[in-house]
Order: structure tokens, then C-alpha cells, then sequence
């Protein structure tokens, strides 16, 4: 009988993808991965532009008639505890139910088609005129929006090396933040007129539907993630973006670059559900259920609810848009201050045990005070805390899961943040109508009292690990 001479074995998809990580994680910081990091976050701030219009487009809604004043809405509150409860609904369906396609389609691809599809839900509200129009047209773009922040989480943890995630993250949070303090101020100076005739609440709403037209010079700026092309056989393509980018920088550099470290390769597992709850990821899964149904009450309980909180503490609602613009402005300054000094100097769990503890506690101060002066201040300390938190877990959750899951288990645990906002909006509406602003801190700072023990006993240390060694 012949013997048959056995070919070598294919290397695995998992083995691709880990060396493409281990030469991605070699490269030194430089301009070519800082220039993808810019362009994810320069389309991150019109995502950030329309999810923050929660805060001041119903004072314009109000002022329009559409929305009710005062508790003549939904459950008899505020028609503000409905618009964003209906937005965050939107968010935990397309986290829950949509995330898992950019680990099916690829991250390029869903990033640019959720953009385009919340951009023109929000430019359908812009032409609504009855409350449910607009309340239905907020659910839609929520759905896009849900679907686009996993998205971005994975995708931008996979095109940087290791030793760069905590740094990317802060400053793509610091370009995205930009667009806080931009519907702040437009708020302020559009939503107590109407100019050429127009509402000026439609008009700060078809700002925000901008993001579409942008798509098509990012389609072809953006490559896609080469991590999840070698996870998906496409090794080729892989390949090709991470030379491209490895000879662009020897040439920066003038000289080669230094050999990739030895590649970790886990084991070949289905990249279903399931996986998530099976160790030792069901700690960590379970983990981020509870981190993140409770750190979007003390994120968005103050960032939603600032004009309307600081209105309960007897300012005018022109004073209210206009001390939470000045407020807003702090969000893409702290970003950078993070970014260039605690980082990547820093374990994440720390950095976000450390936030919600500030939060918690400068909530409580910002509920007695009066002083335009004080509350600005003490409103910048807390948007601070927030965003140092904000900036720290959006790297650190799409760390804990491989490649070939990452977004859908990014999306499961994410879209707990989104449901806990569609109760906690009417929680918060019913708090300031009954019992005043201070109740609402005192609620926001439990919250983050939960966060911070969620995190800091269970979560894992993932400063300076390849994304397959945290994956083990």
C-alpha cells in the first residue's frame, strides 16, 4: 500500500490573527494609526452631536408647543423623561439585537451604514410636528446610534497597538467631545428664536444630520479592521493594510522595524453567544451588566437632565442653556488632559473605580449649590470624572472579549446602560417633580457607588496585554 505524503496543515484563521496583532502591537506610536484613530473620531462627533441634543432639544420642543410643559406627558412627567427614553431605547435595540453585524459584516462597513442610517432618522425629526413623530424618529436614530457606538469601540481597540488603546481612546473622546460643547452653544443661541422663520430647535437638529454626507470620503480614508479580516480568512487584505503601514513608518523611521513579539494563539472556538458565558468570560459579562446599567445613571443623569436640573434650581431656562454650554466646553479639554497624562500610566479599572467615586461625591455638592460661579465649577469637575470614566471603560469592555465576538458581546453588555436610561429617565422625572434636584444626585450617587464595586472587585487588569492574552 502507497503511503500518501500528508500536506502541512493550513494555519488556523486564529493563528493569522494573532500575528497580525502581534506585528500591529510592535509598531511605535506614529502618525499613520494616529491619522485612523482621527478620522473614527470625526465621525464619532456626529454621533456625539445627536446623542447629546437629548439634553436641550425639548426646551425647544416645549417652547414649539409640540412637547408638554411641565408633568402633562407620559405617566404624567416631563415629555423630556419620554424623548430620551425613547432615544435610549433605540440605543439598547441596535446594541442588543444589531451589534453582532460588524462582527458579520466588518467593522468599516456597519461603522459607515449605522451613520448614514441615524443621520437620516434625524433629519426626519428635523420635519416633524406632533410628539410621537418626534418621539418615533428618536427610536429609529437611537437604533443607529446603539449599533455605531460598539461598533467604534471594537474597531478602534483592533487598528492600535497595545500600549496606544488608553491614549487613542481619550483623544478620539476628546475630537468626538467637540460636538458637546458645538449643540450646547447652538442650542443656546438657536432654541430661543426661530430663525428665517424655522424653530430653532429643527435647526440645531439638522445640523446633527450632517454625519450621512460624510460617509463617502471616510468610505474610502478608512480600511478595514485587519484583525477581524485575518479572524475571517481574509489574509490577504489583512496583510496588505498592516504592510502598508509598516513601510510608511520604517520609512519615517529609517530603519526596520523591530520583529513581532511571538504570537499568542487561543483556542479555536464558535464565535456564538454562548461563548460569552462561558468562562472566563461569564464573570466578566456579568461584570459589565451590572457596571453598565448603573454608570449610564450617573453619565446621562447629569449630562441629560443639566438644563432642566439647573431650571429646578431657579434659573431661566435662557441662564440653564447657557451655564450648561459653558459646562459642555470642559468635555473635550479633560478628554486631552486624561489622555496625555494618566492614560496609559494607569490600569483602566482604576481609572474608572476612581471617576465614579468623584462623581458620587461632587454630585451631592452640586446639588446644594446656588452660585452660578460654584455650579459651573463644580458642573466641570463633574463632567471631568465623567469623562475620565467614559474614556476608560469604552477601551476597557472591548478588551475583555476575542475578536471574533467582540462586538456582539460589547453590544449585550453595552445595551444594559441604554435599557437602565429608557426606566431611569421617567426615575429621574419623577425624583425632581416630587422631591427636587437633590434626590436625583442622591439616586446618581448610588449608582456609581455600584460601579465602582462591580469594577473594582471583579474586574481584570488589561494595561499593556495583547488583545489575545486578555482574550485567555
Amino acid at each position: 500500500m502507497t503511503a500518501i505524503a500528508e500536506r502541512p496543515a493550513e494555519p488556523l484563521p486564529h493563528a493569522h490573527a494573532a500575528a497580525i496583532t502581534a506585528r500591529i502591537d510592535r509598531l511605535p506610536e506614529n502618525r499613520h494609526t494616529w491619522r485612523l484613530a482621527v478620522l473614527i473620531s470625526l465621525a464619532g462627533m456626529f454621533e456625539v452631536y445627536d446623542l447629546y441634543q437629548t439634553a436641550y432639544v425639548p426646551t425647544g420642543l416645549v417652547r414649539s408647543g409640540i412637547f408638554s410643559e411641565g408633568g402633562k406627558g407620559l405617566f404624567g412627567l416631563p415629555d423630556q423623561a419620554a424623548f430620551a427614553s425613547s432615544t435610549f431605547l433605540g440605543l439598547f435595540i441596535g446594541a442588543i439585537a444589531f451589534a453582532s453585524v460588524a462582527d458579520r459584516f466588518g467593522r468599516k462597513t456597519i461603522f459607515l451604514w449605522a451613520l448614514v442610517g441615524y443621520s437620516i432618522a434625524t433629519l426626519v425629526m428635523a420635519l416633524q410636528s406632533t410628539a410621537n413623530g418626534i418621539l418615533a424618529c428618536r427610536l429609529l436614530a437611537g437604533i443607529g446610534l446603539g449599533v455605531e457606538l460598539v461598533t467604534i469601540d471594537a474597531y478602534l481597540v483592533e487598528i492600535v497597538p497595545k500600549h496606544m488603546r488608553g491614549k487613542a481612546a481619550a483623544i478620539m473622546h476628546a475630537i468626538a467631545y467637540l460636538a458637546i460643547p458645538l449643540v450646547a452653544f447652538v442650542s443656546y443661541l438657536l432654541i430661543p428664536l426661530d430663525p428665517l422663520g424655522v424653530a430653532g430647535w429643527r435647526w440645531v437638529v439638522l445640523i446633527g444630520a450632517g454625519g450621512a454626507a460624510f460617509v463617502w470620503w471616510l468610505r474610502v480614508n478608512l480600511p478595514e479592521s485587519p484583525r477581524w479580516l485575518a479572524q475571517h480568512g481574509n489574509i490577504e487584505a489583512a496583510d496588505r493594510i498592516v504592510s502598508e503601514i509598516e513601510q510608511q513608518l520604517e520609512q519615517d523611521l529609517g530603519h526596520a522595524l523591530p520583529a513581532p513579539a511571538p504570537e499568542i494563539v487561543g483556542v479555536p472556538r464558535r464565535a456564538s453567544f454562548a461563548e460569552i458565558w462561558q468562562p472566563p468570560y461569564r464573570q466578566r459579562t456579568i461584570m459589565l451588566m451590572a457596571f453598565n446599567f448603573f454608570q449610564t445613571i450617573g453619565f446621562f443623569g447629569f449630562t441629560n437632565w443639566l438644563p432642566t436640573l439647573l431650571a429646578a434650581q431657579g434659573h431661566s431656562i435662557t441662564k440653564s442653556l447657557f451655564y450648561s454650554a459653558v459646562i459642555a466646553v470642559a468635555f473635550p479639554l479633560w478628554a486631552v488632559l486624561w489622555g496625555f497624562t494618566v492614560a496609559e500610566r494607569y490600569e483602566r479599572k482604576w481609572q474608572i473605580v476612581v471617576a465614579s467615586g468623584a462623581t458620587a461625591g461632587l454630585g451631592l455638592i452640586f446639588a446644594m449649590l446656588t452660585v452660578p460661579s460654584l455650579l459651573i465649577l463644580c458642573g466641570t469637575l463633574i463632567v471631568g470624572a465623567n469623562t475620565l470614566m467614559s474614556y476608560a471603560y469604552h477601551p476597557y469592555q472591548a478588551e475583555l472579549y476575542p475578536t471574533e465576538v467582540r462586538a456582539r458581546a460589547v453590544g449585550f453588555v453595552y445595551s444594559f446602560s441604554r435599557l437602565s436610561t429608557v426606566f431611569t429617565s421617567f426615575i429621574i422625572a419623577f425624583l425632581l417633580r416630587d422631591f427636587g434636584a437633590q434626590w436625583v444626585f442622591v439616586f446618581i450617587s448610588l449608582s456609581m457607588f455600584v460601579v465602582m464595586g462591580s469594577i473594582g472587585i471583579y474586574g481584570p487588569l488589561t494595561r499593556g496585554r495583547s488583545l489575545e492574552d486578555i482574550a485567555r
